[in-house]
């Protein structure tokens, strides 16, 4: 093997290592790889810059931009809105949830019908009494399910396609994925449906003050005479030790005080106020506070006539994801105080406002019901609680419906490529009023698409310097002994387990010129072992980190680590199992 072999493959297991470890942004990792290939003189510039280029890229751009129709148009919500009034008992909820996201995915980005569909998931489970962690599990993995159906329900799949496109194998059609994708869509439907009441967790709890153990770091305070605050505001007392104590509400003779922060303090006003305990009892004897000891901090002393309480989700492809609630501002921005924060169905808060932020996290915020609100136009958020009635742009749900189904149409039927098909739907959504110039920047989620960019460069890599024909002869001249039969079931395996702990579609990029290396190796047509490519790592249950919507439904569910390991793991044997006796029936060796 040449020198340039081992740097690649020494630079893959470097990146591997930061995928999983999570300690830096995916799409910084991957560029930093493409970097080092082009600084080693392995890669020309061209080479480098092509993912930017790819077909696959530019087609995940366009098809962020058609999901960003069905959003922005409130089609999806509607949809959803009327299936989850129709379900009346709970085995029924379940099963029209899984149908009715996994056919939303085949077509629409995961991510974005997953988006859409939990505050309506939360919302119907709530009106019926029952526990939301029985149903959003379910939601992220039947969005996986319906992702693999089609050639354009996961970015995975158009990637695979790519790279297969650059070896010289032929294209995949619209609906080559169907045949196996609609029997796994299947088994996993039925696998959860069964199964699911036994094995997912019912936990939940209404109060959210009790959620977020905020009555540890809440209380009321009331000003005494001579108190320092008589006569000034909050913010402008600048109290010695005071600097980790945000006022959170100011009543006077029981009315509320609009802007409490700027109001003058008067004696026996009331404060509501947030901080360590330390904090809130140093306050105390320093700013003349009487501690009220009957004090029950519940969601009603927090919400009246025009303040809202309202868990919000930081979305996928959030530009803050790293940032601390300080650095947000939404106070300034929003006009809405972060009272807590929950990850991992943990509630954080001691020092909130230096937390750095994950995607997945879920902030307790208190505003004006106007301001809370807003965030449903905020596509960085992901509002829980209460759900409003999607609002429909009159006249744009036709057309954003339509011109999805053209573009399945045109390439599905071969009349044009899945990427032109694509980018004039991107232009008829835009030429209709579908979609304003800046909502179809805002729609694309421009982290996975540097993420493919830098990663499709990586694959060029180990192709080009022969190591991934090296990987594929060591690897099944030791565990295949020349069996297809076995090398698929590798493969497969190899690529479930990488997208438990990695990007998706990074585990694609490295995995495909593998697949293409062992089918030569083996005299077979690489079309099953890159099947086995894309199903695997579309497919991602066992962990809340292996794939977005995981992530999403992890802390809003109030599930645990050990929750997706007991419900996904069986699932993916039970796809393993599928795949490998499946694949070779419907894509010959």
């Amino acid at each position: 093997m040449t020198p340039d072999a081992w740097i690649v493959l020494g630079l893959i297991a470097l990146m591997m290592v930061a995928f999983i470890s999570d300690r830096f942004p995916a799409e910084s990792v991957g560029i930093g790889g493409a970097v080092v290939l082009l600084l080693s003189g392995i890669l020309s510039p061209g080479e480098m810059l092509s993912g930017f280029s790819n077909p696959a890229t530019v087609t995940v751009a366009c098809m962020f931009i058609l999901s960003g129709g069905l959003q922005k148009t409130g089609a999806l919500a509607a949809l959803g809105a009327a299936l989850m009034r129709v379900a009346r008992w709970p085995w029924l909820l379940l099963l029209l949830i899984m149908v009715v996201v996994g056919g939303i995915s085949a077509f629409v980005n995961n991510t974005a019908a997953v988006a859409v569909l939990l505050p309506l998931v939360l919302q119907a489970a709530r009106l019926r009494g029952l526990p939301a962690s029985r149903f959003l599990i379910p939601l992220s993995y039947a969005s996986q399910f319906g992702g693999v159906c089609t050639l354009i329900g996961t970015s995975t799949n158009l990637l695979v396609n790519s790279i297969a496109v650059q070896a010289g194998l032929p294209a995949f059609s619209m609906f080559e994925f169907a045949q196996l994708g609609g029997l796994l869509f299947a088994a996993g439907t039925l696998y959860l449906w069964c199964l699911g009441p036994w094995l997912l967790p019912s936990r939940t709890t209404d109060d959210l003050v009790v959620r977020y153990g905020l009555g540890e770091y809440m209380t009321e305070l009331r000003v005494m005479p001579g108190s320092p605050l008589v006569g000034r505001s909050f913010s402008s007392a600048r109290l010695p030790g005071g600097e980790g104590i945000r006022l959170v509400e100011v009543m006077r003779e029981r009315r509320r005080l609009e802007v409490p922060q700027e109001a003058l303090l008067a004696v026996d006003d009331l404060l509501i106020v947030r901080g360590g305990a330390r904090e809130l009892l140093a306050l105390r004897g320093r700013a003349g506070l009487e501690l009220n000891p009957e004090f029950k901090l519940r969601d009603a002393v927090l919400q009246g006539d025009d303040l809202m309480l309202a868990e919000a989700i930081v979305a996928p492809g959030a530009p803050f994801a790293g940032q601390t609630v300080g650095d947000l501002r939404l106070g300034e921005a929003h006009e809405l105080a972060v009272l807590a924060l929950q990850r991992h169905g943990a509630a954080l808060n001691e020092r909130l406002a230096h937390t750095p932020l994950e995607i997945g996290d879920i902030l307790l915020v208190l505003g004006r019901r106007e301001a809370v609100l807003r965030l449903t136009r905020d596509r960085d958020f992901i509002l829980l609680g209460e759900v409003s009635a999607p609002k429909l742009t009159r006249g744009r749900v036709p057309w954003s419906l339509g011109i999805m189904g053209g573009v399945v149409a045109l390439a599905a039927l071969g009349v044009i490529d899945i990427l032109p098909a694509a980018m004039l739907g991107g232009l008829a959504l835009w030429a209709t009023g579908c979609l304003k110039t800046e909502e179809i920047f805002e729609s694309v989620q421009w982290r996975v698409v540097v993420l493919l960019a830098a990663m499709i460069p990586l694959g060029i890599a180990l192709e080009k310097t022969g190591g991934a024909a090296w990987l594929a002869q060591r690897a099944f001249a030791l565990g295949g002994h020349g069996s297809p039969w076995v090398a698929l079931a590798v493969i497969y395996l190899l690529t479930a387990v990488l997208t438990e702990f990695m990007s998706n579609n990074a585990a694609a990029v490295l995995l495909a010129p593998l697949a293409i290396g062992a089918a030569q190796t083996l005299g077979a047509d690489p079309k099953p072992f890159l099947m086995a490519v894309a199903f695997a790592a579309s497919t991602s249950f066992a962990t809340p980190v292996g794939y977005q919507t995981n992530a999403m439904v992890y802390t809003a569910g109030g599930y645990r680590f050990a929750d997706f390991a007991r419900v996904g793991i069986p699932l993916n044997l039970l796809f393993f199992a599928i795949a490998v006796w499946g694949i070779p029936r419907f894509w010959p060796f």
